[in-house]
């Protein structure tokens, strides 16, 4: 993995074709919410196809949780779609077929000379694309469980939202006060909030 890209850096913001033919960037993709990307070897590993069928339940919690999760691999469009659908996924899955990422990252996984993949890798990232954690994917178990992840997510959750602990006298003399910015989903964005503490 590059040197910079590590925890408290901002990830960069891909731009890539989802399983639709649509071209997403990944900020769009994460709106003002923490996000999972999974860098995903492919639909041909069983290993990865083993994670992503563990990340259906995940994917429902993270639904009401305002997470956001995508899969990224080096699959083409056809590929793409097979293992998606052939895993039940219903999250954005991204094809990186030209490795642009693969490259970027200098992450290809040099010991698979025959599907020239991605090093497999789970970025946990915090709102605005800042990495809050990085997991290395190679052997199975270098890869986050679902309890890893949740209790990732329970960490970025805390930090970014103003309204983790909603009983707190500041937090009800806010609501009171009508300052409903404080308060997911009525207020502003994680980069809005802030940029205005600064």
């Amino acid at each position: 993995m590059r040197v910079d890209i590590i925890p408290g850096a901002r990830f960069p913001d891909y731009q890539l074709t989802d399983h639709t033919a649509t071209r997403r960037k990944l900020s769009e993709l994460q709106a003002a919410d923490p996000m999972i990307v999974v860098l995903s070897r492919g639909g041909f590993c069983p290993k990865d196809r083993r994670q992503a069928e563990g990340l259906l339940q995940l994917h429902r919690e993270m639904e009401v949780g305002y997470c956001r999760l995508v899969t990224i691999s080096t699959d083409n469009l056809t590929e793409t779609n097979e293992y998606r659908n052939g895993v039940g996924a219903h999250w954005p899955f991204l094809s990186d077929a030209g490795r642009v990422i693969q490259k970027d990252l200098d992450i290809a996984e040099y010991t698979d000379t025959l599907h020239n993949p991605m090093i497999p890798h789970v970025v946990v990232l915090e709102p605005d694309l800042i990495i809050h954690k990085i997991y290395s994917g190679y052997w199975f178990f270098g890869r986050p469980t679902m309890e890893d992840l949740r209790q990732d997510l329970r960490a970025v959750t805390r930090k970014c939202r103003p309204d983790w602990d909603i009983t707190t006298p500041e937090m009800k003399r806010a609501w009171q006060e009508g300052r409903k910015e404080l308060f997911y989903p009525y207020g502003k964005t994680y980069a809005e909030t802030i940029r205005d503490k600064d």
